[in-house]
């Protein structure tokens, strides 16, 4: 596979400077994506790289919003009792045809099937094609204990069965695990004993062809000219790999980037004023937190958890990490999703009270870790910072804390095991909208190995946020929604951080981009001014 050089990516952005008729975009991207198929992972740097610009969906997300239109799907219905869901799919859409492959038809209901069963089932050639897959979204989310079957129907229809109503069935669908892969694509890579392929070179039906990437420094995209929704105004996409907020910055100001994500909080102002930029603000779907280890002591105690809680000024972490542009959290899902608890009380910040509790639980000489992602995210824009005042105020109750970081990649895959040691810190932005994508995804026993990086099975808990998905009505879900919450609150799986103001610069030139909800930085309907 071809290399592009940082410096060649930056060559080919010279429009830039005008210097060059294609239209190029530049996004100075925070992070390295872990690998291009999206099924396998749950962070939002590797959506953006691949998912986003790569692929549809069967329904999408409006931009800009939390409501679900059409994708590869043109309708669908669903059976009174809620257990099938039948999609006629659009005609004519066809999978991008690259350097390294030519499809030979149009997007079936074969591609559908395939992206599905390779994650339902286990006895499947694609499911274990990386050593070690999980299929962390799927599985977390008890798809496999949902769905009964998936039929084609015809060519262009694909009927899904479920075991049991589930409200938030279609909105899930319109999330990146449930990208639409060519069957014919992965069929040609399996004959020639190259199926890693499909996770290093991806090719589906969205905006943009995936064209090559250079480890940590650039992955380039071309238009997709055969795109079902027509071209795009952009001509070639470029990510720059920069993971450093000030470098991010100075890129921005000097023309070498169009738009970045999570800039420094002390900078934002000074964008602000700033003639050459435009600068988006959105209250963020989102939640910073603390993991603890539930299952191995003393963390399995919820006395010892709490105690810590109270130990940790949140508020001074808002202030220094972002300049008040976030507030202290108490639930695990945000002031802005309904079903959010108010009535909630928060742990309050008070370090005698944090270390007589540690005393009568018996816990003295604590020794513990506490993990600081490499990265910055929408919630927690700089993690080692946070890490550092958490230890500062854990030391204030007796507690010794050693802040660790891995690189983004090994940071994920570590913190997911069962035997982790210490508290690890990571957060979370809404995929469709729904508090199920919080209180199932990130708490339920189901993804205890994944996304729940408590390791915490709470049987009340569960039973709740379980039954929550099985009535359609609001309501309902939103007393069950209020009750986990409380649940959540009493047990303390996690020190709740924050919930964050999501912050956006990017040139004068931009014009299109939508901020969405639910973090996804996409790219599609954006133009460059002449």
């Amino acid at each position: 596979m071809k290399r592009f050089s940082f410096a060649a990516a930056l060559l080919a952005a010279t429009v830039l400077s005008g210097a060059a008729s294609a239209k190029t975009l530049v996004y100075c991207s925070e992070g390295s994506p872990e690998g291009f198929d999206p099924a396998l992972y749950t962070a939002g740097t590797t959506f953006d790289a691949s998912s986003r610009p790569v692929y549809n969906r069967l329904v999408e997300f409006t931009p800009g919003t939390t409501q679900i239109e059409p994708g590869l799907a043109e309708s669908w219905e669903v059976s009174d009792d809620g257990l099938e869901y039948t999609f006629k799919l659009r005609p004519g859409v066809k999978f991008q045809s690259t350097d390294f492959f030519s499809p030979s038809r149009d997007m079936n209901a074969d591609d559908v099937i395939y992206s599905f069963e390779r994650q339902l089932n286990a006895d499947n050639p694609w499911n274990q094609y990386v050593a070690g897959a999980a299929w962390e979204y799927f599985n977390g989310m008890g798809m496999p204990d949902l769905i009964k079957s998936i039929e084609k129907v015809d060519d262009m229809t694909v009927k899904f069965t479920l075991n049991k109503p589930e409200a938030p069935f279609l909105a899930n669908l319109g999330m990146d695990f449930a990208s639409i892969m060519s069957k014919e694509y992965a069929d040609k890579l399996e004959a020639d004993g190259k199926m890693d392929q499909l996770n290093q070179m991806p090719l589906g039906t969205g905006p943009f062809e995936f064209v090559n990437y250079q480890q940590d420094a650039v992955i380039r995209y071309r238009a997709n000219e055969d795109y079902w929704k027509g071209k795009e105004a952009i001509d070639d996409l470029v990510f720059a790999i920069t993971t450093d907020a000030a470098v991010r910055l100075q890129k921005l100001q000097a023309g070498e980037c169009h738009i970045f994500p999570y800039p420094n909080a002390a900078d934002v102002e000074s964008m602000k004023s700033n003639p050459d930029l435009t600068v988006m603000e959105q209250e963020g779907l989102n939640v910073a937190y603390l993991a603890y280890n539930t299952t191995q002591a003393p963390f399995d105690k919820t006395e010892v958890r709490k105690a810590l809680n109270m130990a940790i000024n949140k508020e001074a972490i808002v202030d220094a990490v972002f300049q008040g542009a976030a507030t202290p959290a108490k639930n695990p899902i945000p002031p802005t999703m309904w079903s959010y608890n108010d009535a909630i009380q928060d742990d309050p910040y008070d370090p005698e009270a944090a270390k007589k509790m540690l005393e009568e639980a018996g816990v003295t000489d604590l020794k513990m870790k506490v993990w600081a992602m490499p990265v910055a995210r929408p919630y927690m824009l700089n993690a080692r910072r946070a890490a550092e005042l958490i230890q500062s105020d854990l030391a204030a109750v007796g507690v010794e804390a050693e802040v660790v970081s891995y690189e983004w990649a090994e940071y994920l895959s570590r913190s997911k095991e069962k035997d982790r040691d210490g508290a690890v810190m990571l957060g979370w932005t809404g995929d469709n909208g729904d508090p199920d994508n919080f209180l199932h995804t990130l708490l339920g026993c189901d993804a205890v190995g994944g996304n729940n990086r408590a390791q915490w099975c709470n049987e009340e808990f569960d039973d709740l946020v379980n039954k929550a998905k099985t009535t359609t009505d609001k309501d309902e879900r939103t007393k069950l929604y209020e009750q986990a919450q409380e649940v959540f609150k009493r047990e303390a799986p996690w020190a709740t951080i924050d919930h964050s103001l999501v912050v956006m610069p990017m040139r004068k030139e931009v014009q299109g981009y939508v901020m969405s909800p639910l973090g996804q930085h996409s790219f599609s309907g954006v133009d460059l001014a002449e």
